[in-house]
């Protein structure tokens, strides 16, 4: 048998080895052209949501009753030639439609104007209270995430036990408490004290202001800390625990955690190892939310404590109201939220394989 006939007759072997090639990878090839597509959808719907919060942040403050002006010249002896100077300064005395167009025009460049009532840039006033508000929001994130990841887990692994009708019940009942009604509750109880129990924290603000420095300082500010952290965390943790246990119960019937305690596997193993990794893809995508939440910060919970952050500055510019100021920070708060949901739509994939796909 020649070379040739013995080259033909292995490529025509149907029991022999797959020929190697582009085909070879093609199913591989068409997940990543699959999960661009879904990525650049994702990316597409982001971009249109940021552009509407855009357009929706214009007219949304402006139906609100009231002038700025006359707000801002309360209680000051100004004649109507004044409060229409101040109207021409503010470029509130334009046709409607050409404060739009230069305020999107402004908006795509990333300035938003100066506040009416602080004459700082918006941009700079954000800036300078973001940190305030990351502090405050970024630690209640993470302690309320793992309290409620871990309990979720317990009590579902529990189902039905005493633990598990303590922490459902608590859970329901702090998830549907306003967050305000309990900061005010914390301060009456723990900051101004009542009967035999003694005021031990702050009632509000970030620092004594006492010019201390270092390790003095930080432990001033985490002393202030403590009420809000716990209103948030008392709030958040709750959202966690129901949505990680749920997703947890909806493991637990299924096959591979059966055949997992077949092999003999540990119970703690099987929750470990195989459960709990996929009951957490749905608290990943809550996960993402909170986090976006995390930049808008809690506008109600920062106005109760006076944390100065921009929940607090949105409270001061919506008495005015300071439409710059609400429209820009309208727009910080609703493109975290946007881009942390499409961070967790682009992740949730790699995740998951059947999503996107």
């Amino acid at each position: 048998m020649t070379d040739a006939s013995t080259s033909t007759t292995a490529l025509a072997d149907p029991d022999g080895p797959a020929p190697a090639g582009p085909s070879a990878r093609g199913p591989r090839a068409r997940d990543t052209v699959a999960y661009l597509r879904y990525g650049a959808g994702k990316l597409v719907g982001a971009a249109v949501s940021l552009f509407a919060v855009l357009v929706t942040s214009f007219f949304l403050f402006r139906i609100i009753p009231g002038d700025p002006v006359r707000t801002i010249t309360h209680g000051r002896a100004v004649s109507e030639e004044q409060l229409q100077a101040l109207r021409r300064q503010f470029g509130i005395d334009k046709p409607l439609w050409e404060q739009f167009t230069q305020y999107c025009g402004q908006a795509l460049r990333g300035d938003f104007g100066n506040s009416y009532q602080l004459h700082d840039p918006v941009g700079e006033l954000i800036w300078d209270r973001l940190p305030a508000t990351l502090l405050l929001t970024g630690t209640a994130f993470v302690l309320y995430s793992l309290i409620g990841v871990w309990l979720g887990t317990r009590s579902a692994w529990r189902n039905g036990g005493l633990g598990d009708r303590f922490n459902t019940g608590l859970s329901l009942t702090l998830y549907s408490v306003p967050s305000f009604w309990l900061g005010l509750m914390l301060i009456n109880v723990f900051a101004v004290g009542v009967g035999f129990v003694p005021g031990l924290f702050p009632t509000g603000l970030m620092e004594t202001g006492d010019g201390s420095t270092g390790l003095a300082h930080a432990l001033d500010v985490a002393h202030h800390m403590v009420l809000p952290v716990v209103t948030l965390v008392a709030v958040g943790y709750a959202q966690t625990l129901l949505v990680m246990r749920s997703s947890l119960l909806d493991e637990m019937g299924s096959d591979y955690l059966t055949t997992a305690r077949a092999k003999g596997l540990r119970d703690t193993l099987v929750r470990r190892r195989h459960a709990v990794p996929n009951a957490l893809l749905p608290t990943v995508t809550l996960m993402f939310v909170n986090l976006g939440h995390v930049v808008a910060g809690q506008i109600l919970v920062e106005t109760v404590f006076s944390w100065p952050g921009l929940g607090g500055l949105f409270y001061e510019a919506l008495s005015i109201p300071d439409l710059p100021l609400l429209q820009g920070l309208f727009f910080v708060f609703a493109a975290g939220v946007i881009l942390m949901n499409t961070l967790a739509d682009l992740i949730y994939p790699l995740l998951d394989p059947r999503v996107g796909r």
